[in-house]
């Protein structure tokens, strides 16, 4: 069974990063275009086979290697709490905020995953590192102000 990494990392996480492409089961981005330093995330693997329980986000310099590199653990970023909650998979389970790479019913195996928290925190880490690049939205679009009219302003103060 796939990993399905190019959907995820394109449709699912889909980072706003324009020059960025994904090769195997990893992601590649250039967030910002004036700037040597790539952005490299992939899956992190656990002491058994083909079962992750992270993203590894790392900041690669072309000439100098990886810079850093922070584990995105999916248990302490809630990704998949709805999914342990409803199998009551605890910390501690094996299975609890992990995902494997074998799936019964050939549907992505991360299917059901929560990305909202990771995104703010690969956000919080490409801000960091990448001075201006795009801000990833993370949430829904704020609510459009609704006008009020001067008279009932001025109803309201009275």
């Amino acid at each position: 069974m796939p990993l399905f990494a190019e959907q995820f990392f394109t449709g699912h996480l889909a980072l706003p990063y324009p020059e960025a492409a994904v090769v195997g089961d990893t992601y590649y981005a250039r967030p910002v275009s004036d700037l040597p330093l790539r952005l490299r995330v992939s899956f992190a693997d656990t002491s058994y086979h083909k079962r992750y329980d992270a993203l590894r986000v790392e900041v690669v310099h072309p000439e100098q290697a990886r810079i850093d590199a922070q584990l995105l653990y999916f248990a302490e970023h809630g990704a998949f709490a709805a999914r342990d909650k409803r199998l009551d998979w605890r910390p501690g389970d094996g299975l609890h905020g992990t995902f494997t790479d074998w799936h019964p019913r050939g549907a992505p195996p991360w299917e059901g995953i929560n990305v909202t928290p990771l995104r703010a925190a690969i956000d919080r880490y490409v801000q960091l590192w990448f001075p201006g690049a795009p801000s990833v939205h993370t949430g829904p679009k704020a609510p459009a102000a609704v006008p009020t009219r001067p008279a009932a302003r001025a109803a309201r103060s009275r």
